[in-house]
């Protein structure tokens, strides 16, 4: 998600003005820190769910303060905690499960907000990845292994991309994969919503209400922000 923050994260954010962001999967926290400075400047907050951070949690929490709330968790089990939110990014668990059902409660809140989502183009476009495998239901997880990926090869293989973490052994097919969440989702939501996609470092996409003029004005400046970036 860093990668997407000068040229298009940042230029959103200053546009629409969030008062709430909510950051779904922190890691090592370098998004985390963009997101602070911004909430900080902009007298913002953001909450930040993850269930095993990977930054000195006290730490940040004394440098920003009242900016900065973080909840240790699953996604599914914290984000029904949120009532409202503005802005909300989608980086934790890369898999169908995770991401459709993220969305899905998201869609309860009183107002859909932005939702910026990563990786949805290869290799998780089409291919599910599992954090924790114990976590996912067994009828919505695909047999995976601890193999790495390389591009145009259905099979895992030994070495390759991310083989650190379990990956779906094969890729496309139903419910697998952080794209085709994205698209069950929209599929059959009744909200009236738009999809931007920028397709470098593995693929943002951001999903915008679209049923108001100025709904419908905000997403024409963001397709230009997206469209600017050449990414």
């Amino acid at each position: 998600m860093i990668y997407f923050w000068s040229s298009i994260v940042h230029p959103i954010l200053r546009y629409m003005k969030p008062s709430t962001i909510i950051e779904v999967g922190c890691a090592q926290g370098l998004n985390t820190l963009n997101l602070l400075s911004y909430a900080q400047s902009h007298d913002s907050k953001l909450i930040a769910i993850d269930p095993a951070p990977q930054f000195d949690v006290t730490l940040v929490k004394q440098v920003y303060g009242q900016s900065f709330d973080l909840k240790e968790g699953y996604s599914l089990q914290v984000l029904p905690e949120i009532e409202t939110a503005d802005v909300v990014f989608l980086d934790g668990d890369h898999n169908w499960y995770t991401v459709y059902h993220e969305l899905k409660l998201l869609e309860k809140l009183e107002r859909f907000p932005l939702v910026f989502l990563h990786d949805t183009e290869w290799p998780y476009a089409r291919r599910d990845m599992y954090y924790f495998p114990e976590s996912i239901p067994p009828s919505y997880r695909h047999p995976h292994a601890r193999k790495g990926i390389l591009p145009d090869i259905n099979e895992l293989v030994d070495g390759g991309h991310n083989e650190s973490v379990w990956n779906a052994a094969y890729e496309n097919g139903p419910r697998n994969g952080v794209l085709t969440a994205v698209e069950d989702f929209l599929a059959e939501t009744k909200l009236t919503l738009r999809l931007h996609r920028a397709h470098s470092q593995h693929g943002l996409s951001i999903i915008m209400p679209n049923e108001t003029v100025q709904e419908r004005e905000h997403n024409d400046k963001v397709q230009q922000i997206v469209a600017a970036s050449g990414l």
